[in-house]
């Protein structure tokens, strides 16, 4: 397995990861049994960074990792989040950084996974009501009392970045980069570079979009939430089916699937850059992986470029009411 650092004082991962939230939530339902075992192959096949949060099935997915990695905890890198707070409402999403809850978000999730360290813990989204000092400060006495090994962000800005970097060394900024969603090259993966914060991208696949698989968003479960995303919907389905059209004809050339194509893209943005794909199932799982074996050139990289230019993805990546947690 090829590794990559996360910061300069981060931990050495796999050069992919395994997401792990489609496993409880967003995507449909989930074989709980063959998710169980994808963790395990992809245990068996290298892989080392499993991501979940404490909100993705308002924590059975942490229960889930959790029971999943009993007795591997050594092989492997665990990354939770914590800020989401949901109610009884799914769609309800309140945003809390105050150190009481960091303290008392990062005790839960601790027990749900069944261990007593975690090695990458995350603030989801910056609380906007409560400075980014006294968040990553509450979150680096979780490191001191030996809680929590590296500390991370998830879609902050550069000045939060910044900011957030003064109070305690970020080990790695999660954020979403892929074909289709180019963000973190205004700014963002720049000023990773300068602090030496590793970046984690996540949906690498476009949500599953750019592997070519979804045609309709009628053909996903009642219950996924991509039937309410605007890249799935009407005349932005239609051009964003262009996009992913192209891509499958680059990756036939190249004898790829276009799921293996858009992940080499994300690996050769840089070697601090990993990819976390999620995903439920075995076979797409060592699907993916075979992704790392995919050499693109300075051609190939050009000719995907012309293909998939930066904005040219029509809607925005989430519904209106999240925009706004993005990129704070």
């Amino acid at each position: 397995m090829q590794t990559r650092h996360l910061g300069r004082n981060g931990p050495v991962v796999s050069a992919l990861g395994l997401g792990c939230m489609g496993m409880s939530e967003f995507y449909g339902q989930a074989d709980q049994a063959e998710s169980v075992r994808t963790i395990h192959r992809a245990i068996e096949l290298g892989v080392t960074l499993f991501d979940t949060a404490d909100m993705y099935g308002q924590g059975a997915n942490e229960t889930l990792v959790g029971r999943a990695i009993a007795g591997k905890r050594d092989q492997i890198v665990l990354a939770t989040k914590f800020g989401f707070v949901r109610s009884e409402d799914p769609t309800s999403r309140a945003i809390d950084g105050s150190p009481a809850y960091v303290r008392t978000a990062c005790e839960a999730s601790l027990r749900r996974l069944g261990v007593e360290t975690i090695d990458l813990y995350y603030q989801h989204r910056v609380d906007p009501k409560t400075p980014i000092e006294e968040t990553v400060g509450a979150m680096a006495e979780l490191v001191r009392a030996g809680k929590v090994r590296h500390l991370g962000l998830s879609e902050a800005g550069p000045e939060t970045l910044r900011r957030a970097s003064s109070v305690h060394p970020i080990a790695a900024l999660q954020s979403e980069w892929s074909l289709w969603t180019r963000d973190p090259e205004d700014g963002v993966i720049q000023t990773c570079r300068e602090l030496g914060i590793g970046f984690v991208a996540y949906a690498p696949l476009g949500r599953g979009f750019l592997t070519g698989g979804i045609r309709s968003a009628a053909t996903l479960a009642a219950d996924d939430y991509r039937r309410a995303n605007p890249r799935f919907q009407g005349d932005n389905l239609d051009t964003n089916l262009r996009l992913v059209e192209a891509v499958e004809r680059i990756a036939a050339r190249k004898g790829c699937t276009p799921a293996q194509l858009a992940l080499a893209w994300v690996l050769a943005r840089g070697d601090d850059v990993v990819p976390i794909p999620g995903t439920t199932k075995v076979r797409r799982l060592e699907e993916n992986l075979a992704a790392l074996e995919l050499r693109l050139d300075e051609a190939d990289l050009g000719e995907l470029d012309r293909a998939v230019p930066k904005g040219a993805a029509a809607g925005t990546r989430y519904a209106e009411a999240m925009m706004g947690s993005l990129a704070r």
